[in-house]
């Protein structure tokens, strides 16, 4: 306890020197330094700071203006064309699904089919873990495996071709692996035609538009798409999608894959309607260099009855989904952007004076020369009784001191005309500054302003500035 106390005294003195210093009120001096290397590197930074504004930010950016993202959009597609395999001809109802014309769809281009299945028992199919098998004994009856393709029944029976055997399962049978017919349907599918229609409203703003025209009857029957020619008309063939995508349609079309279609309306409101276009660009959106994730296939089965029973066909499709995928942004003048904008343009100038700042006083400050220049310390008079005008005169520098007697009177000034006593104050040069109160004895002669004792009568035109603020 006797330790501390000590310590008290000192943390009540740094306090009230904080509390002190808080309400201490910083101006900025304004030094002419004249230095043509620093005064390059600031007119470098300011021009560079200035081109970034102009250029970038209200140019390139245009932040005057208010954004809207992420139009409300609608897309509807429809696919047209024939092809034909090797045992049949395809039309749009079968190689399209879903059918319904939405923003994702698949166009089948090869599949493999295992024709009339029954559920019955078969043997499972080589490609499950642990299905191979050499005795009844290796095949546990009951097992379902979650990859596989039925319930095992616990006996080891010959595989569809070849000397070796697998788990027999009960479900659907044949299974795909044993009896699965490949057929390619790619012969004519660079051919087909996709219509993609797209209509996107910008509800901040109340504009739509659409990326088809008002045209006359039939043009888009007689229409094939041109970014130049054509751009309002959104029939694409498939083939040129893969192409664009910088794909090739064969093996593309053998093993699958997904492609998007992006469509980018970027609209600059303050310009006519027209100048709103739609931008198409195309790419392939799985991962073609990973084996494991690239391609794209799916499912589907078609049931029907033969002799009451239950049978179906397993196809196993490949083929090129079609993701078409809208966004875009929206930009029209607003007053608030711009001001937020030039206020930070004009804010961002003074770092070319903070920087030079930095250079002057780091680099440049031989013995603290710059220092003592930039940086004064200015402690305002304290000044007794006055009204608070005056008083707020006084801080200021702008008004002389209250007025105080002369320490000494010459009474024979005392009769002296004041017409001539204001003459020969005019005349005299004046005096330095001094303290108000604190005059030498020569200086109780001066003529006074009027007639009789008062204040000295040099206040007025000598100490305006009693503190020397003038000089800093």
């Amino acid at each position: 306890m006797a330790a501390a106390e000590p310590k008290a005294p000192a943390a009540r003195r740094l306090a009230r020197s904080c509390w002190a210093a808080f309400w201490d009120y910083e101006t900025p001096k304004v030094i002419v330094v004249k230095n043509r290397r620093l005064g390059v590197v600031y007119r470098l930074v300011q021009l560079l700071i200035l081109l970034y504004f102009v250029w970038y930010v209200f140019i390139v950016q245009k932040s005057y203006q208010d954004r809207e993202t992420g139009p409300e959009s609608s897309v509807i597609t429809k696919v047209k064309g024939i092809t034909s395999s090797e045992h049949k001809v395809w039309d749009v109802e079968e190689y399209v699904k879903p059918p319904e014309g939405g923003s994702v769809f698949s166009i089948i281009t090869r599949i493999e089919v295992t024709p009339s299945q029954a559920v019955g028992t078969c043997p499972e199919s080589v490609r499950v873990t642990n299905a191979s098998c050499g005795s009844d004994e290796d095949c546990a009856a009951g097992h379902l495996d979650m990859l596989g393709n039925g319930v095992r029944t616990g006996r080891c029976v010959p595989y569809y071709h070849g000397a070796f055997k697998t788990c027999e399962v009960s479900g659907w049978c044949p299974v795909e692996d044993g009896a699965s017919v490949s057929q390619f349907l790619g012969k004519m599918a660079p051919h087909f035609t996709i219509l993609i229609k797209n209509s996107i409203h910008y509800p901040k703003f109340q504009f739509s538009k659409g990326n088809i025209e008002k045209r006359e009857n039939g043009y888009l029957k007689r229409c094939t798409f041109d970014e130049v020619s054509h751009l309002y008309c959104p029939i694409f063939k498939l083939g040129f999608i893969v192409e664009q995508a910088g794909e090739n349609f064969t093996e593309l079309a053998h093993w699958g894959g997904v492609i998007g279609v992006i469509i980018t309306w970027d609209c600059d409101l303050d310009l006519p309607a027209s100048k709103c276009n739609p931008k198409y660009s195309f790419r392939r959106l799985d991962p073609k260099h990973i084996p494991a994730s690239s391609g794209y296939n799916f499912r589907f089965a078609k049931y029907y009855k033969v002799n009451g029973s239950t049978t179906r066909t397993l196809i196993k499709a490949y083929g090129i989904r079609i993701d078409v995928i809208v966004h875009g942004q929206a930009g029209k003048f607003s007053l608030i952007p711009t001001i937020i904008n030039l206020a930070t343009a004009l804010t961002s100038i003074g770092v070319g004076s903070f920087l030079c700042d930095w250079i002057l006083l780091t680099f440049m400050n031989k013995n603290k020369v710059y220092s003592h220049k930039k940086f004064d310390k200015v402690c305002t008079p304290r000044q007794s009784s006055g009204s608070w005008p005056v008083t707020l005169a006084l801080v200021l520098g702008q008004a002389p001191p209250p007025p105080c007697p002369c320490s000494k009177e010459d009474p024979g000034q005392a009769g002296r005309p004041q017409d001539e006593g204001r003459s020969q104050a005019l005349a005299s040069p004046p005096p330095q500054p001094r303290p108000p109160c604190d005059l030498p004895d020569q200086m109780a002669d001066a003529p006074e302003r009027g007639a009789g004792p008062g204040p000295c009568a040099s206040q007025d035109s000598t100490l305006t500035d009693p503190r020397g603020l003038a000089q800093l």
